[in-house]
């Protein structure tokens, strides 16, 4: 029943709608709350079961867990470190993002506000499928078509821009976490842009139609209506795909040359990742050697918990983006 209200200058009585409830809302909430606290529970099972897991090589280890590069687990004298994984994984993941996002952002403004109708629903379907395809057909392809072709332009980089940190070395490779980040930059292209391309349509028609009616060009339409309006659709579109490469496996394993250094020459053979190390060696692994898999499984666990959370932080920061993205 609706409780009355009363204004501030002693009007008129007001009342509030009053919500009406059906014999399925009880069940309803019930099983929504119940699917929240499962996915909780599944994440707490996941870190304990990795900690669990993990402390008894972390005891054998003879070295710094978090500082050291060697990952010599499986020695008679354990001695690992998560240094160098964790800097491949990052650099690679981030180069990836960079390279990604601002193509996914304009394919996700083209086909929303530029493309015909019938060429948006199209490339819009192949967008979609991009994502389908599986990692190991990424890989494959990054073996045999991407490392022999980007030689020849890692070495115009190396030979003109080696003054830049990235470019520099004594000599290029095709295997390397440039070419690593290529490929994931293409393997998270189809994420982001499918999902800003949804946020994109999703902008107010009448802010469109108003910056129009004032004089705005298409441009400036989508640049003070539709990219604000988007922003946080995009921000959790793009942690999505940063998340997305840091778990990769399959496509980094078959391309990273699998060495254990920390360095920015992104052109030279070194690179590897917390994924791709643990494909790589689970299956010869020693006990000790699958508890340090396991804890640099935990690591990354971790990682992208805080990768996600930041996210959510910066989302949080305005009020405008957090109605947006509520």
């Amino acid at each position: 029943m609706a409780t009355p209200l009363r204004t501030k200058e002693g009007g008129p009585a007001m009342r509030r709608p009053a919500f009406r409830r059906s014999r399925g809302e009880g069940p309803f909430r019930f099983a929504t709350t119940g699917a929240g606290v499962v996915v909780l529970a599944i994440m707490a099972a996941i870190a304990v079961f990795l900690i669990v897991k993990a402390i008894p090589a972390l005891q054998a280890n003879t070295s710094s867990f978090l500082a050291e590069k060697i990952w010599t687990p499986n020695a008679t004298e354990p001695k690992f470190g998560i240094a160098a994984l964790a800097f491949g994984t990052v650099i690679s993941s981030l180069l990836a993002l960079i390279m990604a996002l601002p193509v996914a952002i304009g394919v996700a403004l083209f086909i929303s506000h530029y493309a015909p109708r019938r060429l948006a629903g199209a490339l819009g379907y192949v967008i979609d499928l991009l994502a389908a395809v599986p990692s190991v057909v990424y890989g494959l392809w990054g073996v045999i078509f991407l490392i022999p072709f980007v030689q020849g332009p890692y070495t115009f980089l190396n030979d003109y821009f080696g003054w830049i940190p990235l470019f520099a070395g004594d000599a290029v490779y095709g295997k390397s976490i440039m070419t690593g980040s290529i490929v994931l930059a293409i393997m998270i292209l189809p994420i982001i842009a499918a999902i800003s391309r949804e946020v994109f349509l999703q902008a107010p028609r009448a802010l469109e139609e108003a910056s129009l009616a004032l004089g705005a060009t298409r441009w400036e339409m989508i640049r003070m209506s539709v990219l604000p309006f988007g922003r946080p659709g995009v921000i959790s579109a793009a942690m999505l795909g940063l998340g997305r490469a840091m778990g990769e496996t399959i496509a980094v394993a078959l391309i990273f040359p699998a060495t254990f250094d920390i360095t920015f020459k992104v052109l030279s053979n070194n690179g590897n990742s917390i994924a791709a190390n643990i494909a790589n060696g689970f299956g010869e692994a020693t006990p000790i050697g699958q508890g340090a898999l396991i804890a640099s499984g935990l690591v990354l666990f971790v990682i992208t918990l805080v990768v996600n959370t930041a996210a959510r932080l910066i989302i949080a920061r305005r009020k405008e983006y957090s109605r947006a993205a509520a």
